[in-house]
């Protein structure tokens, strides 16, 4: 690629990795990459991400191919929580991200998201695993916090940028991985793809 190209095929429909790409001054074009993200029987987290990630970025690319779009890298991601071997995908409803939060309050649970980048058949991946210690909550606090509506669209049931932000003590890894999209790797990654960075 033109060392000076900025664009990028995103396979995701997050917000927050949008505007995490675009700090980085990349101009993003939305390519759609429905999958199916079931756990698989005896799944862990690490395997669990990257697997979807390949397959989010395989079913991105295959769309830029059927739809004769222009060659340029395609970036997929995935988040999922961990806690005691058990994943936290997105909860299913106020219930689910409540029994979430209840496990998570007063312990430290792992954000493992997971990126890969490709290009024709070249494909790359890099994943982040960040250490993230919640305060012990309260019931009143996790309500509060359900009234918002800010959990049900995240891994986990919270978002770290967000109000969720003062539940956590502190946090061992990658901030922006824990949002969605670890930077540090994502920037590493894209490199390798021909794209530069400040």
């Amino acid at each position: 690629m033109n060392s000076n190209d900025t664009r990028l095929y995103l396979a995701s429909g997050s917000p927050r990795r949008r505007e995490l790409l675009e700090q980085l001054g990349l101009h993003l074009e939305r390519i759609h990459a429905d999958i199916d993200e079931s756990v698989l029987p005896g799944e862990e987290a690490v395997a669990y991400t990257e697997r979807l990630a390949r397959q989010k970025a395989e079913a991105g690319w295959a769309v830029v191919s059927r739809c004769g779009l222009p060659s340029r890298p395609l970036l997929s991601a995935d988040t999922t929580v961990v806690l005691d071997g058990c994943i936290y995908g997105k909860p299913a409803d106020a219930d689910d991200a409540r029994r979430m939060l209840r496990a998570f309050s007063g312990r430290t649970h792992q954000v493992v998201t997971s990126v890969a980048v490709r290009e024709g058949e070249r494909q790359a991946l890099r994943t982040s695993v960040t250490d993230v210690s919640f305060r012990v909550l309260s019931d009143t606090d996790i309500e509060r916090y359900l009234d918002t509506g800010e959990p049900f669209d995240k891994a986990g049931a919270y978002g770290i940028q967000g109000r969720a932000g003062v539940f956590v003590e502190r946090i061992n890894g990658s901030f922006t991985g824990v949002m969605g999209l670890p930077l540090f790797e994502t920037a590493a990654l894209l490199s390798e793809f021909g794209y530069r960075f400040p």
